[in-house]
């Protein structure tokens, strides 16, 4: 492995080097980045007080609303900054602390995405067994693999990123560091270490992707026994699961699933899932979820009555 490297620090060219441009990409993404934590603690402080949603749906969107939060901030703030400032830059060490945190949380999301495809999965199709099946204790396990996978998929992608020589260039035309725009900073032949990330990333975004998909096909072809509230509940739940999944599975496939050519639109389409999804996933998940929405007027009310007691 190439630990001697030369470059110390890479310079982020960021979404535009123009200062007006670079002022309004501020003003958006600090928008972005305050309306995803906003909505996504909303949904953590709703799930963690509220004594109604306790079901490992909700468990699990506790921990989606968690990765999601992580994810952002692993790129946002830094992204936020650096637009206000004339030259961007990031330490060699930084920059590989974000590959790990980036693929990390982004990973767990996919994980967690998946633990609710199956959780839907039994109480639609196993309803009689979905307590036994889905125990406390079974959720517990399936979250905590998925920390422990996402932490071996991150680890996988940092040992790749310093196995690479960097002893020329070192300015990255991105707003975050990632694998693909590194390679191309690389003094060495990438075409290995491009197939090992498209066969671990790639992979996993698309073989996740198709098990999603399947698995919601199976789920919305079994609903054809159930009642018609019965449906309509379930039908509700699974569309804004699936809207979520192409929103978040789309983009991804399209920049891990190919060789090392980088595209002009590449920056915004990853702004689409690095910011975009985050934000809008808390409004699918509360806008469609009468539970959800019920629970966080509760809350709401309980603290306007306890500021009136004061």
């Amino acid at each position: 492995m190439h630990l001697n490297h030369n470059v110390t620090e890479f310079i982020l060219l960021g979404l535009t080097q123009d200062p007006v441009r670079k002022k309004i990409v501020f003003v958006t993404f600090l928008f972005f980045y305050l309306g995803t934590l906003l909505g996504n603690f909303l949904i953590i402080t709703t799930i963690k007080t509220s004594q109604t949603l306790g079901s490992p749906m909700y468990f699990f969107l506790f921990h989606l609303s968690l990765s999601d939060t992580c994810f952002c901030t692993s790129i946002a703030p830094r992204m936020i900054v650096d637009a206000l400032l004339k030259r961007a830059t990031i330490s060699f060490r930084e920059c590989m602390i974000q590959v790990f945190s980036f693929h990390f949380f982004g990973c767990l999301e996919i994980f967690i995405l998946i633990l609710m495809a199956a959780d839907r999965y039994v109480a639609i199709c196993k309803p009689l067994h979905y307590t036994t099946i889905m125990s406390r204790q079974v959720c517990a396990v399936l979250v905590a693999i998925a920390w422990v996978g996402s932490c071996v998929h991150s680890l996988a992608q940092i040992f790749l990123a310093l196995s690479l020589p960097f002893c020329g260039p070192n300015v990255i035309d991105h707003y975050l560091c990632d694998l693909q725009p590194l390679l191309k900073l690389a003094c060495a032949d990438t075409y290995v270490i491009n197939l090992l990330l498209v066969s671990n990333s790639g992979a996993i975004c698309t073989l996740s992707f198709v098990m999603l998909m399947c698995s919601y096909v199976i789920i919305l072809y079994s609903l054809r026994n159930h009642s018609a509230e019965g449906r309509r509940k379930a039908l509700s739940t699974c569309i804004s699961h699936i809207i979520v999944v192409i929103l978040f599975f789309g983009p991804c496939i399209f920049i891990y699933t190919r060789p090392a050519t980088t595209f002009p639109m590449d920056k915004m389409i990853a702004v689409f899932y690095t910011l975009g999804t985050p934000l809008i996933n808390p409004l699918i998940y509360t806008l469609r979820n009468a539970e959800v929405k019920n629970a966080m007027r509760k809350l709401w009310r309980k603290k306007l009555i306890s500021d009136d007691k004061r």
